[in-house]
């Protein structure tokens, strides 16, 4: 070329006798499952080769482990390049990119591209054949086609991973990383079924009962199941100085406070499907829809179970009784099945002229001013709901009429037909309906 830079640039850089000074980029996904010397290798062997006869790659930057949907600006190596070209005394007039793919994702490269006309530098694709020029109506094709591409092997890729996964939970029962859960161990459980992987080292794992907390959790679930609050369980592990997960497991747990039991702990661990001994996978509560967000149970045991699948099953249905400040027990048969149908929140529990009731504030607290435009607040007698709703299921009483001895006996037999069909309730303030769970 001698030293003259091609027409399509708009460098505002001196040129150079021995052609110009690159900077090669290059990116690798990920450490564990791609060799970083031979992925940065072959891209190199691009870059050299697109700019043979135009000059010579001066400085190499290649981010190893590093998403592509992450701006370059936030890349380790990335973020270098740009310092080197954008601080003083720079000696790099353009930059050269092993493969688009590998580089950008969705708007990426139209902001790199604006970001080196800017510092008067050059971007060069092995696609275009040179230097990238915007004004060339063919090369704005080509880097459309590019983006698109780029982002349809994401997609893909996602795709297929979780699929993978999700099928490798349910079908295979296979523990697919991540903490055990409390109660459990990993074991080896023999070399990696995909041969390349086993070549690798790779091996799987299973849980198995870890001797010193599975008859915790074991016990976790006889005092549920006998009746007990969630915080008197917790209260009891701690008053007889059990280790909280943290404490039980501190190398896997290093993120969390070395403290005692709460609440919610107890809660997910009485929550949690796999002491059934059937594996899991995506059990997180994302609040996103579609199959991101659909947990996998896998079809059959995958590890030794500690408590009985109908035992389990008991366990989520069980709803302690508290008794109030007067030493009473007051008891809600209907909690958790009635919906509000104005803002969709279940209604709360409330205890109401010595009898059971449920009501809604549609969210509206003590915090608010109570003068606000807001929906009236939504009161329902639990007597009057289940005898409506003992004639739409036409459930039978025993003595074939109500009697206050029989209240909670037939509140009961409501709520366990509502669980039993799968259905909820739904309450405005004029009518209600009942609903499928399927349908919500």
């Amino acid at each position: 070329m001698n030293g003259k830079k091609p027409a399509t640039t708009t460098s505002t850089r001196p040129d150079h006798g021995s052609g110009l000074r690159f900077a090669f980029y290059g990116r690798t996904s990920t450490v564990r499952h791609q060799d970083r010397v031979s992925s940065q290798g072959w891209q190199r062997d691009m870059a050299d080769e697109l700019v043979a006869g135009h000059g010579r790659v001066v400085a190499a930057y290649f981010d190893a482990g590093t998403s592509r949907r992450i701006p370059w600006r936030q890349r380790p190596q990335g973020a270098q390049l740009m310092a080197a070209v954008s601080g003083p005394g720079s000696v790099i007039d353009a930059i050269v990119v092993g493969e688009y793919e590998r580089a950008f994702t969705g708007t990426q490269f139209t902001t790199l591209y604006t970001w080196c006309n800017r510092h008067g530098i050059q971007l060069w694709l092995p696609e275009t054949g040179g230097p990238v020029d915007l004004g060339n109506r063919d090369h704005r094709a080509l880097l459309a086609l590019l983006a698109t591409q780029s982002q349809r092997e994401v997609l893909r890729a996602r795709h297929r991973v979780l699929a993978a996964m999700h099928n490798q939970a349910t079908q295979q029962g296979r523990y697919l990383g991540g903490r055990p859960p409390y109660g459990y161990q990993l074991v080896d459980a023999g070399p990696h079924p995909n041969p390349a992987d086993a070549r690798w080292g790779r091996r799987l794992q299973r849980l198995a009962p870890d001797p010193g907390t599975a008859p915790h959790v074991a016990w976790m679930f006889r005092q549920r199941l006998a009746g007990h609050s969630v915080a008197s369980i917790a209260r009891h592990l701690n008053e007889r100085g059990i280790p909280c997960p943290s404490s039980a497991d501190p190398d896997r747990n290093r993120h969390r406070t070395r403290g005692s039991w709460i609440l919610r702990t107890v809660a997910v661990i009485l929550a949690n499907p796999r002491y059934t001994g059937r594996q899991t996978w995506n059990r997180r509560a994302t609040g996103t829809e579609g199959p991101a967000s659909t947990p996998a149970l896998s079809a059959k045991a995958a590890h030794p179970a500690l408590i009985s699948e109908q035992d389990f099953v008991a366990a989520q249905q069980v709803r302690a009784a508290r008794p109030a400040g007067d030493g009473q027990t007051r008891r809600f048969a209907l909690a958790g099945l009635i919906h509000c149908g104005v803002c969709n929140r279940r209604l709360d529990s409330h205890w109401n002229h010595g009898r059971p009731t449920y009501r809604c504030r549609h969210g509206h607290t003590s915090t608010q001013r109570a003068g606000q435009p807001r929906p009236k607040t939504l009161y329902i007698r639990e007597d009057h709901l289940v005898d409506e709703i003992h004639v739409r299921l036409g459930v039978q009483d025993d003595d074939g009429h109500a009697t206050l001895e029989s209240a909670w006996t037939r509140s009961s037999r409501v709520a366990t037909a509502l669980r039993g069909s799968g259905q909820f309730i739904v309450c405005g303030s004029a009518e209600w309906r009942l609903q499928n769970i399927d349908s919500s």
